[in-house]
């Protein structure tokens, strides 16, 4: 009985193996080839990609599709995408392909880049206000004359009122020890603030701030920064998206990819929207990107490099963020985690 146990499971794996051996990789016989063979694209450019078979199998005919443009081919013959009219970033080319009979699927990723390369700005500091050196600044933004923020830290993060000129705390309400603040904004007569890695937002009133509301992440998983346009509102998650949300349900509708001429701006941090642009920090560099809330593409870049160094050093300070506008042309007020200076800037181009 025994000896009949192990023929048996001797011959299940042979019929495995036999079975596995049949089974066709598409990957083995395709490969999707684009003209040029870059590692990024400027979205001014035009795609043309056609199918090799690898093993000589035949093609009938191929479905590609970027984004929401599908283009039929028949054989191998070149199909065309027109960049322009896809979102910058990175992008997923598949092919759907008809061969002797049978249908194969095979995927390529696309980096579309931007066409534009970025303007360098400078900053001139035209006014120098205390701030509270153990904020760990997560969000900074005006409503009229009154300036708010929101402070990280696990069981330190809180959402306050600030007044600018002495840096004195009007109002603050601190957030429950479990939650890490980050990011906020003002739409209304609510302010929104996000939570780092619970996956949770609060929204409180204006005037005193007292918490009315939650709102949930739908696909992002971190919450860093918050801006708005005054119909949308534009989230950051430490990656190179910047999500736009519904004002009234606050979910996650679309994204865009930021961006430059060459390459893609990792750990997008706290937001700000001033003169159509969100203006990004970029999380642990001395720069914050102007970025069109359009396509994603970088349009400027401003060099803050020795502001850091004007605050008071200790073992606790931390990077570049925090970015108001009060609508002054060409003016932003800025700060650190931890820096015991808020800035007024001038911006520019060199």
């Amino acid at each position: 009985m025994k000896h009949a146990k192990v023929l048996i499971m001797l011959f299940l794996g042979l019929t495995i193996a036999s079975c596995g051996d049949d089974v066709k990789n598409p990957n083995d016989l395709f490969s999707i080839e684009i003209e040029g063979n870059k590692k990024g694209y400027p979205n001014t450019e035009t795609l043309n990609v056609t199918l090799k078979s690898k093993k000589g199998a035949a093609i009938e005919s191929v479905t590609y599709s970027l984004g929401d443009t599908k283009k039929d081919v028949t054989g191998n013959a070149t199909a065309t995408f027109d960049l322009s009219k896809q979102k910058i970033g990175e992008k997923n080319l598949s092919a759907i392909i008809v061969s002797d009979g049978e249908t194969f699927s095979i995927n390529k990723t696309v980096s579309v880049l931007s066409s534009l390369k970025p303007k360098l700005y400078s900053y001139e500091i035209l006014e120098t206000y205390p701030h509270d050196i153990t904020a760990y600044s997560q969000g900074l933004e005006f409503n009229g004359d009154d300036l708010y923020e929101s402070t990280g830290q696990y069981g330190s993060s809180s959402i306050r009122k600030v007044a600018l000129e002495t840096g004195e705390t009007l109002i603050e309400k601190p957030l429950e020890k479990q939650f890490f603040g980050e990011g906020l904004t003002i739409l209304g007569d609510k302010v929104y603030q996000l939570t780092w890695k619970e996956g949770q937002g609060f929204i409180y009133n204006l005037n005193d701030l007292e918490k009315t509301g939650t709102f949930k992440y739908n696909e992002s998983t971190e919450g860093w920064g918050l801006a708005n346009d005054g119909s949308k509102i534009f989230k950051s998650d430490g990656s190179q998206k910047i999500w736009t949300l519904n004002a009234e349900t606050l979910a996650e509708e679309s994204f865009i990819e930021i961006y430059t001429n060459t390459s893609k701006i990792k750990a997008v941090n706290e937001l700000e929207f001033v003169e159509g642009f969100i203006y990004a920090n970029i999380y642990q560099k001395d720069a914050i990107a102007i970025v069109n809330p359009d396509n994603g593409a970088v349009h400027g870049v401003i060099n803050m490099k020795g502001l850091k160094e004007k605050v008071t050093q200790h073992p606790k300070l931390d990077v570049l963020n925090g970015i108001a506008y009060k609508g002054e042309k060409n003016i932003l007020y800025v700060t650190g985690k931890n820096w015991d200076k808020l800035f007024k800037i001038k911006i520019s181009e060199k």
